[in-house]
């Protein structure tokens, strides 16, 4: 049923199913995903970083599946970017649960045009609308009044069609997350094959195939030989963490202020985990090069939240208490899984440091060491390594560049002011 004079809100189009509490200790146990504030991106989105499931009761009418829309009605703090902000659980994924803070929207007709109200939920337009009807002082609020009041008229073909292709864009990032999960999953597994459990050299040293291309499975030696980390391969050296690699440690960048038309995303350890630069300080553009943070950098967080990346958030300066990984003389790849390999084990060490914040001193770099092999075979490694671990960030980079195309059209849903043969003409060029 429409509003008042025919005009249409989001209320014709939805209803609004409440979550509920849960039971902390329930936490990880097998059952759908928790999908509270912390899987919902600021200004809408879906996040995948901070999923937990939820072994506790979760009947049907708290269930959200894929495809469909959940939303905050409330910002814990008074940036007010994550109030009435809507997530859309990805086609394909497991079904998620609701708390008590996050609401379903249900449609109120099989013929409700979901992929526009998504996307209008998207706009400028209407996260202004949200902050206007904030309520209260410490944590806000948006009553549920409120946001079915939002207009929300019935979608011309034009809008449909941007909508679609907003769509496709977000799929195809989509699409780039999974991919990467799946290749990073390989080249882990591959490095804990060849690195910590030796299975090829063990397969041979038992006279059986070692399950690799023949001239790879050649290169491997067949036997095992005493050293400080216990039985490596033959001819293997033991090398520690910072031999392998150089750790830069970032600058205090508030002394290098940005100056007019000139400066650089500063990237501390709030960006690196979110692996982009949006509302990050600024700091001059006038450092040594070793200080400046291009994509595909590996950068280590040795305090706080100890995190290793691969950096495809764009140009940056690199801020005090992040390690800039380079090596002369070894792959990236190694070094980056090398360091991963240590990751626990540093964390461990961090979190033992209970009266400052949790870090890593360099020494605990020298103490962490890897096997490594030389010559042909640390080069034949590189050859099946390399292309996983590039095309991660690589891939990352595009997914950027979509999703910024994909934040440039958004406020044309409402406007129009692009013709669908100009919009499809930039995606195309984009893509």
């Amino acid at each position: 049923m429409a509003g008042e004079s025919g005009r249409r809100t989001l209320g014709d189009y939805f209803t609004l199913q409440r979550g509920s509490t849960y039971k902390s200790r329930l936490l990880g146990q097998p059952g759908p995903v928790l999908l509270g504030l912390a899987t919902i991106q600021r200004n809408g989105g879906f996040r995948t970083d901070a999923l937990q499931t939820y072994g506790g009761e979760s009947p049907e009418k708290l269930l959200v599946h894929p495809g469909d829309l959940y939303l905050s009605l409330k910002d814990l703090t008074q940036s007010a970017d994550l109030l009435g902000a809507v997530a859309r659980l990805p086609r394909g994924h497991s079904p998620g649960r609701l708390t008590q803070d996050t609401v379903k929207l249900e449609p109120r007709s099989d013929d409700v045009p979901t992929d526009f109200l998504y996307w209008l939920l998207r706009t400028p337009e209407y996260r202004s609308y949200c902050g206007a009807h904030a309520t209260g002082t410490t944590n806000l609020g948006l009553a549920r009044e409120d946001f079915l009041a939002f207009p929300a008229p019935e979608p011309t073909e034009l809008q449909c069609r941007i909508a679609e292709i907003l769509t496709t864009l977000d799929d195809k990032i989509e699409l780039n997350r999974r991919m990467n999960g799946t290749l990073e999953a390989m080249a882990r597994g591959i490095f804990k094959s060849w690195f910590v459990d030796f299975d090829p050299v063990c397969a041979k040293a038992e006279g059986r195939d070692p399950s690799l291309p023949k001239p790879l499975g050649e290169l491997f030696p067949a036997r095992l030989v005493d050293s400080e980390l216990g039985e490596i391969p033959e001819g293997w050296d033991v090398k520690r963490l910072d031999e392998i690699a150089r750790f830069l440690n970032g600058l205090a960048l508030q002394k290098y202020p940005a100056t007019d038309g000139r400066s650089l995303a500063v990237i501390k350890i709030a960006q690196l985990r979110a692996g982009n630069t949006s509302s990050a300080d600024r700091a001059s553009a006038d450092l040594e090069p070793d200080y400046v943070v291009q994509d595909g950098d590996i950068l280590f967080s040795w305090s706080g939240s100890l995190e290793c990346v691969l950096w495809a958030g764009g140009p940056g300066a690199l801020n005090q208490h992040l390690f800039k990984v380079t090596s002369g003389n070894y792959p990236r790849w190694l070094c980056y899984l090398g360091i991963h390999q240590h990751l626990d084990d540093f964390r461990h060490i961090a979190a033992g440091k209970a009266t400052t914040m949790g870090h890593i001193q360099r020494h605990h770099l020298s103490d962490a060491k890897l096997p490594v092999p030389t010559g042909e075979l640390l080069r034949a490694m590189d050859r099946c390594i390399q292309p996983l671990i590039e095309s991660t960030w690589r891939r990352e980079v595009r997914s950027r560049t979509l999703a910024a195309l994909r934040d440039t059209l958004l406020p044309r849903l409402i406007s129009g002011a692009l013709r669908v043969k100009d919009v499809e003409r930039i995606v195309g060029q984009a893509t």
